[in-house]
């Protein structure tokens, strides 16, 4: 049996842990709905709030410019200056942290009954990326994370399209 061959989802050849901004997106597996609605302040999203934030702090030559948690997926600026380092985190590195303490947190929550229960995984298996190559493409980018609740109506998930 002959299995489909998979896209490669980062630029080859490309370093991961260079200074730079990127643009990244992470989808709830199967996109299904799982940290609330737009614009409510709920557990679940300030769940996730709460480790990015944690996160960022755990990596000295990282940090997030801007983020948003939407209702199935999640958007960040995140930056790296890599300075004199030797050895910086790659942004996987950082996304793999992210995703492991969101989903034994998110299991928690579960259980205590503070949030509904998902499939599996609550992460699809990787993560889109944008390398933001200027200032213009970064201020594109911010004002795309600042509108995205503004047009989650006109998401075709939201519409079950």
């Amino acid at each position: 049996m002959e299995y489909p061959k998979r896209k490669p989802n980062r630029l080859q050849n490309y370093d991961y842990s260079e200074n730079g901004a990127y643009f990244i997106t992470i989808c709830t597996q199967n996109k299904q709905c799982l940290f609330g609605d737009v614009g409510v302040d709920s557990i679940s999203t300030r769940m996730i709030a709460n480790i990015w934030e944690q996160t960022m702090l755990d990596y000295q030559n990282v940090y997030c410019d801007k983020y948003v948690v939407m209702p199935n997926h999640f958007h960040a600026i995140l930056c790296i200056k890599r300075a004199d380092m030797e050895s910086a985190p790659t942004i996987s590195d950082v996304l793999q942290n992210f995703k492991r303490h969101t989903t034994v947190e998110y299991i928690r929550l579960v259980k205590q009954g503070l949030v509904m229960s998902f499939d599996k995984k609550l992460w699809q298996r990787s993560y889109h990326d944008h390398i933001i190559r200027n200032r213009k493409e970064y201020l594109k980018i911010w004002q795309y994370i600042d509108t995205n609740p503004l047009e989650w109506e006109l998401d075709c998930y939201y519409k079950g399209d």
